[in-house]
């Protein structure tokens, strides 16, 4: 496999520390909200991401927090904790804030047939450990205190910026940072924050009532459950010029080392060639896209057509046409399942490697999908075909074998129905009202509608009797 790691700025043989096990790590959400589809974007890449590598033969262990502390209204130290924000909105607990969005975002993964990391660690169930790991950077002269909260020393570190590539000479404080007295530098970031009075969320620590910053969360977490150095990290690509900067400062100052190997990231998704912004109103949810007609899959789909490392053009155009091209490429597999016909093996070998080298080669989903469709789109039908590309669904989770094609339109079918029945409730309690109001003409319109709906009405002295028609 072969991977552009954002740290040495090429794409490079991908070469795990333990030779079968892999250790990853991803940026997992902040809790405070519906994660809308350019985060959702990420995460489908993280989940090609880990297929691929599991595909491949190594035995994975994946790490993902789920963010429900810390984060301010800024990556950086800047505004409110978007936990509290959130919580004082919504007149709730920051808890009760965390667990419902925690369940949102897992309904969203789930439905993109996004695998779930083996490890999913909570800020909050992790604070002793935060504590440990902020003391030892204390300990070892990276930090210092002031009276907002313990700060990382950056000019202790001359590597900072090694992953963003940024200078810091030249920048100018206050553009960009908020200039805070206190700091030795106006580019050091909290370790850790002092809590205000009236902060919903505070523990006790070395330094008094506080909260985690972001970044230490990662740092700690990923350390705890996959070591001092592991092979991957991911995120998007707002997280490398300061969340992921920061970790690795972090790291550094905790252990002397660079966390991961490799670091991969994904581009961001644009709505219309503009930037995603709640007063344009195209911040678009899942579930808003299942309103519009879609399905999730249908969005999963878009995305693979592109690759993760291009930025993303969201249309609404863009999502039909690739809804369409989904329903044909399953219309494809149906045809090619009902066949007998024999093809050679070695031609199925061909294919299958072709695509995997294409999966491992910096996971160039476009390409595969490509191969996937010159085989659906095959004159000679097979289901030997129809089995190769559900065993490439394994990755590419689109729904596209032959079982998972038939469970969906069972599903869609019972959904049809559901609503059917619904829909003839409806017309059965309109006609009855019209009955009793002598709206007798409305009264035969509604029986001829419902039987060509195939229900026949009877109307007794005993009461109306409802029967299917049979044919």
């Amino acid at each position: 496999m072969r991977f552009y790691n954002t740290l040495t700025k090429k794409k490079e043989e991908f070469k795990p520390i333990h030779e079968n096990e892999v250790g990853m790590y991803s940026c997992g959400p902040t809790v405070y909200s519906y994660a809308h589809i350019g985060n959702l974007r990420t995460y489908i890449f993280m989940d090609l991401l880990s297929k691929t590598i599991r595909k491949n033969g190594y035995n994975l262990k994946h790490v993902m927090n789920i963010t429900d502390v810390g984060h301010l209204t800024s990556d950086a130290d800047e505004g409110e904790d978007k936990m509290q924000k959130a919580a004082e909105k919504e007149n709730k607990s920051p808890y009760e804030i965390a667990d419902f969005y925690t369940q949102a975002f897992f309904k969203d993964i789930d439905k993109l047939n996004i695998r779930r990391p083996d490890i999913i660690a909570k800020a909050t169930d992790h604070i002793p450990e935060m504590i440990k790991y902020v003391q030892k950077i204390v300990d070892n002269g990276y930090a210092y205190e002031t009276s907002n909260g313990l700060y990382f020393d950056i000019s202790k570190l001359p590597s900072y910026g090694m992953l963003s590539g940024k200078k810091l000479d030249g920048e100018k404080a206050g553009s960009r940072v908020e200039i805070d007295a206190e700091k030795k530098n106006p580019f050091d970031f909290a370790l850790w924050k002092k809590a205000p009075a009236n902060h919903i969320m505070q523990w006790d620590s070395p330094w008094g009532k506080s909260y985690p910053g972001w970044h230490i969360e990662c740092s700690t977490m990923s350390n705890k459950y996959l070591g001092d150095q592991f092979d991957i990290h991911t995120g998007g690509v707002d997280h490398i010029p300061i969340h992921h900067e920061n970790e690795i400062a972090q790291s550094l100052g905790y252990s002397g080392k660079i966390p991961a190997n490799y670091w991969i990231h994904a581009e961001f998704l644009l709505v219309d060639n503009g930037k995603m912004s709640k007063s344009l109103g195209n911040v678009y949810t899942i579930s808003e896209l299942e309103q519009r007609g879609f399905d999730a899959l249908d969005y999963r789909y878009f995305c693979l057509n592109s690759s993760y490392r291009s930025t993303l053009n969201f249309t609404f155009e863009g999502l039909k046409a690739a809804q369409k091209g989904l329903e044909r490429l399953r219309n494809c597999v149906k045809m090619h399942s009902a066949s007998n016909v024999k093809v050679d093996q070695a031609e199925i070998d061909d294919y299958r490697k072709k695509f995997m080298d294409a999966m491992s080669d910096d996971l160039d989903s476009p390409k595969a999908l490509s191969i996937i469709w010159e085989i659906a789109r095959k004159d000679v039908k097979s289901k030997q075909y129809a089995d190769l590309i559900g065993e490439m669904d394994e990755i590419m989770g689109i729904d596209i074998s032959l079982k998972k094609i038939e469970e969906r339109e069972k599903m869609l079918e019972k959904k049809l129905t559901d609503s059917l029945d619904a829909e003839i409730q409806n017309l059965i309690s309109e006609r009855e009202t019209a009955r009793n109001n002598k709206e007798w003409d409305k009264a035969d319109k509604i029986r001829e509608e419902l039987a060509k709906k195939g229900i026949k009405i009877k109307d007794t002295k005993e009461g109306v009797i409802i029967e299917r028609i049979t044919t």
